[in-house]
């Protein structure tokens, strides 16, 4: 049963060492992130069986072990995130190697974390029932979901200004903010694919996950205290901190 879900962003900026002069712009994002996950990991360790599952975009939908790695290499820094051979065929797409170095800012290297990578173009119906079934694969289990909003939010940003991409991304916050996992569900592929939105399929892994996707009529609000703790597009692209955590 899902106890608890960090939602973070996974911009290679977010590592500062990525930065450079510009870090501090995300500092604040950064440490809503490292309270996000810290809440996941303490959620995990609060009882027994607990599982603690990073969920992100990648090319392929397919489980990695917690020896997966990965590498910023292509974004030009030289490290390696995790104890795996990160240039293997267990290698973690960008989202998960985000995942896996905010782990280790949060000071749960060791946390034996499993990766979960979606394909973007995975179908919400898909999506929905992966987020059962690794919500079923333990007692607790909490989530740390990776996914960043449209990149279509400035005339500077990756896709250019497109004036679909704040309505779309106010949805998303409403609905991180307020753990309504229909309208997560309902976020549509092909709108979500033209405005850049990375996130859409690991949302909607967190909304089958948490139960219920919601009824004609209902408002979809999942059994979770929920709280928005960043929304900011600092160069054009959504990104969103909240945290979901199960009532007792």
């Amino acid at each position: 049963m899902l106890i608890y879900a960090a939602v973070c962003p996974h911009p290679p900026l977010l590592v500062p060492e990525l930065a450079g002069a510009a870090a501090p712009e995300l500092d604040r994002l950064r440490a809503a992130c490292d309270r996000a996950v810290r809440g996941a990991v303490a959620a995990v360790e609060a009882g027994r069986s607990g599982a603690l599952i990073v969920v992100g975009g990648g090319p392929v939908t397919r489980a990695h072990g917690p020896e997966a790695a990965g590498t910023l290499r292509p974004y030009g820094l030289e490290h390696t995130f995790g104890p795996g051979d990160p240039g293997g065929p267990d290698a973690l797409p960008l989202s998960l190697t985000i995942g896996r170095w905010l782990l280790e800012e949060a000071a749960a290297p060791d946390a034996g974390a499993l990766f979960q990578s979606v394909a973007e173009d995975t179908a919400p119906a898909e999506c929905l029932r992966l987020g059962r079934e690794l919500a079923g694969s333990a007692e607790r289990v909490a989530f740390l979901v990776m996914g960043d909003g449209s990149a279509c939010l400035s005339e500077k940003a990756p896709g250019y200004l497109d004036p679909r991409a704040e309505p779309y991304d106010a949805a998303v916050a409403r609905a991180l903010g307020s753990a309504d996992t229909a309208a997560l569900a309902g976020l549509d592929p092909r709108a979500s694919r033209e405005l850049l939105a990375a996130g859409r399929p690991a949302w909607q892994v967190l909304a089958g996950a948490a139960g219920e996707t919601g009824a004609a009529g209902e408002t979809g609000a999942a059994p979770f205290d929920a709280e928005l703790l960043d929304h900011r597009a600092p160069y054009g692209v959504g990104y969103f901190v909240a945290t979901w955590n199960r009532r007792a």
